[in-house]
């Protein structure tokens, strides 16, 4: 029973962390957030690790450091500052519909890298999933009503809203591979130590990222312009509660009916921005989450 709370509480975490990341994203841009969420996260977590792992927990061989800063990077730099981008434009309950296609990448990408098999039962689950996901940001009348514009101010149209749909699932694919790429190290090393270097690569991602845009000004928030106190509640449940719900649940109950109730996180968001965003879900994405949680079953129950 406690393994189904804890996998549970971690889906309502995240979703709770969702939404304050659309409330801060109409002040912060994708790249400003995510860098300054994971610097909070990191702060946190480092003096953790070493008070749990020491500082010997830190020496992994070469290939897995490597691993992990680029897992971090890709997984955490690019990933969440397009998730970001994306959320800004569609809403967080459309993007939360979006987040179901993880599940079936992590299966793909395991097939792929680490030599998993995928039974029928999955593949029909990759086609539901897939289908409720093209549900939902199929072009026409839109199924959630997001209420205001982006961060940049600019309403959403059909092009607008397409761009975004497509940065949104390319960022859920690449947080699938960052993670599919990780996974022997994960069973190898102590988690806390790879957690914080896999969030050291994505601090230097997002350096790297605001080079190339001409400056770490964009990282760093001018004084008296950022809503700390709720960039801190985001960060506590959309990353740190959220990651240790999540362990708790996967090592309390059987790893498919942890995974299966990690997907309610959908269901959370989209409840969660309708009662506080004002997005109303339409009969689309209500029949897109049906699908998509469906399709998630079939996978994660063969």
């Amino acid at each position: 029973m406690w393994g189904e709370l804890f996998s549970l509480a971690a889906a309502a975490t995240w979703a709770v962390g969702v939404i304050l990341y659309r409330q801060l994203g109409l002040s912060l841009s994708p790249l400003k957030l995510n860098f300054l969420k994971n610097l909070l996260v990191l702060a946190a977590l480092a003096p953790l690790a070493l008070l749990v792992d020491g500082v010997g927990g830190f020496r992994l061989p070469l290939a897995d450091l490597i691993l992990a800063l680029a897992s971090g990077a890709i997984g955490i730099a690019v990933a969440d500052t397009l998730y970001f981008r994306a959320l800004n434009a569609l809403g967080a309950g459309r993007l939360g519909i979006l987040g179901n296609s993880y599940s079936p990448w992590i299966i793909v990408l395991s097939m792929l890298l680490l030599d998993e098999r995928l039974s029928a039962s999955q593949w029909l689950g990759f086609a539901l999933v897939s289908a409720g996901v093209l549900l939902v940001v199929w072009p026409g009348r839109t199924p959630l009503r997001a209420t205001g514009h982006g961060s940049d101010g600019v309403p959403g149209g059909p092009v607008r809203t397409g761009l975004a749909a497509v940065l949104g699932a390319f960022s859920i694919f690449l947080m699938a591979l960052s993670v599919v790429m990780i996974k022997p190290t994960l069973e190898a090393q102590p988690l806390l130590p790879v957690t914080v270097i896999r969030m050291a690569g994505a601090l230097i991602g997002m350096l790297m990222l605001a080079g190339l845009r001409g400056g770490l000004t964009h990282l760093w928030p001018k004084p008296n312009t950022t809503p700390w106190r709720r960039l801190a509640v985001a960060a506590l449940f959309g990353q740190a509660l959220s990651m240790v719900f999540w362990l708790a649940g996967y090592k309390l109950t059987a790893a498919s009916v942890a995974a299966i109730l990690n997907e309610t996180a959908s269901i959370f968001i989209l409840l969660l921005a309708w009662l506080w965003l004002g997005e109303r879900p339409g009969a689309r994405g209500l029949a897109g989450v049906s699908l998509a949680l469906l399709g998630v079953a079939c996978m994660l129950l063969y």
